[in-house]
């Protein structure tokens, strides 16, 4: 099946929401090439990107259930095929 190389930006404003995140990011783990959290105490905020390479509906279905999450937001942005 073919892959798609993304990067999902999530931003989390909700920190009781972390540990579903955590979760949810768990399940595909073994498409993740990789992911960095940066902390913004200053407004309360977690920035999280997220690369993936994995098949679109697989992407796809990972962004909805995480835009579906209270106090999360996230986009993704996909590398030109």
């Amino acid at each position: 099946m073919e892959t798609r190389v993304a990067v999902i930006s999530i931003i989390v404003t909700k920190a009781d929401q972390v540990e579903v995140l955590n979760d949810l990011l768990h399940e595909y783990a073994e498409y993740i090439l990789g992911r960095m959290g940066v902390p913004y105490r200053e407004k309360g905020l977690n920035i999280i990107s997220v690369a993936i390479d994995a098949p679109m509906d697989k992407i796809n279905t990972l962004s909805g259930a995480l835009g579906r999450l209270d106090g999360i937001n996230a986009k993704v942005v996909y590398a030109k095929s």
